[in-house]
Formats: C-alpha cells, sequence, structure tokens
C-alpha cells in the first residue's frame, strides 16, 4: 500500500488532497504511520519501530494500524498494491 503521490503533508500532520479539495488532520502517531508508509516500510517494520518507540505491544499496534489503513482506503489517501 503506498499513499498518493499528490498529496501534501505538513510538518505538523496537516494533509491536503488536491485532487478532491479535501483536507485533514492527523495526531503524532498518524503522522509518523504515514512518513513510514511513504518511506516504503512494510507492516513488520512499521510495526517494529511503533512497538519500540511506544508503550504498546504488537497485537495491539496491528489492530489500531488496520483500523488508520481502512480509514485512509475509505478517503481514497492511499493506492493499493494490487
Amino acid at each position: 500500500m503506498q499513499i498518493k503521490k499528490s498529496l501534501a503533508i505538513s510538518e505538523t500532520g496537516f494533509v491536503f488532497d488536491p485532487s478532491t479539495g479535501d483536507s485533514y488532520t492527523l495526531n503524532p502517531i498518524g503522522l509518523e504511520i504515514i512518513t513510514l508508509l511513504r518511506e516504503g516500510k512494510s507492516r513488520d517494520a512499521i510495526t517494529k519501530v511503533m512497538t519500540q518507540t511506544y508503550d504498546v505491544d504488537s497485537h495491539t499496534f496491528e489492530r489500531y494500524y488496520y483500523d488508520f489503513l481502512g480509514m485512509l482506503k475509505q478517503m481514497q489517501l492511499v493506492k493499493t498494491d494490487e
């Protein structure tokens, strides 16, 4: 899964989609996940970074991670690898 290249993402978590005119605000963890996705990191790599950085186990993180990805898909902010 890849974040759409056309998205403008600020360091403060403001996201603008020029194709729709929609804008969103990410919290710091959402911004960190989006940044890792943009860098091409795998799910396992992202899970490792987040569990080492924050007080969360991998099972709990992955549950929230998939919820977050679902929201990104619903908002059409990602391209699937298919």
